[in-house]
């Protein structure tokens, strides 16, 4: 190799370097924000289904452009109303979801509302199309939610750890004795690919 070859050589190598290092740069800075995004516990009276921790949405819609997020969620459901919060990994109000017998509530950090009568509803509303989501009140507990389930598989605890329902395929893992420390959902039809994952934090 000569030494024009070799000088160009180490160039474009230092070059690539330095865009790995900025990657990884990102990477790192994402991840310190998404560690810091826990959002606030949802105060309220009586027992309820608490669960604080993360959240990360992959959204590919059929010939659009892909969108990403993450940030921290909370979650209360005292068994007649659920309150979901969301923020962002700087720890600013995205949404406040309210779900109760016959009316299911978005509200906007700008203030604006939604609302429909059932969570399905609601989100074939915001979206545009339909996508059942009301079995998520059920799969955070580690259940099924009532109706079909397809291929259900079960740990040697006699726990759910995976399964097809309403059109999603959920992974559930990362047990203690509430539940799913960590959810996963995929879907594909013919309005595009949808992700979601949760992962709850520890006391």
């Amino acid at each position: 190799m000569t030494a024009r070859r070799s000088a160009g050589f180490a160039r474009r190598l230092a070059a690539q370097v330095g865009r790995l290092r900025h990657v990884w740069l990102a990477l790192a800075l994402a991840g310190l924000l998404a560690a810091c995004a826990a959002p606030q516990r949802i105060g309220g009276q009586g027992p309820a289904f608490e669960r604080q921790g993360r959240f990360a949405v992959n959204l590919q819609p059929a010939g659009a452009a892909p969108y990403a997020a993450q940030g921290g969620f909370s979650w209360r459901d005292d068994g007649r109303v659920l309150r979901l919060d969301l923020v962002s990994p700087l720890g600013s109000v995205l949404a406040r979801i309210r779900v109760e017998p016959g009316r299911s509530e978005l509200e906007r950090a700008d203030g604006s509302r939604e609302s429909a009568p059932t969570p399905d509803d609601l989100l074939a509303l915001v979206w545009g199309h339909p996508m059942p989501v009301s079995g998520l009140r059920h799969w955070i507990r580690g259940e099924a939610a009532p109706g079909i389930v397809v291929d259900a598989r079960r740990d040697g605890q006699d726990r759910l750890t995976s399964m097809r329902q309403d059109g999603w395929d959920v992974q559930l893992s990362a047990y203690d004795d509430q539940g799913p420390g960590r959810v996963r959902l995929s879907r594909q039809d013919d309005q595009g690919q949808w992700r979601l994952q949760l992962i709850v934090d520890r006391p």
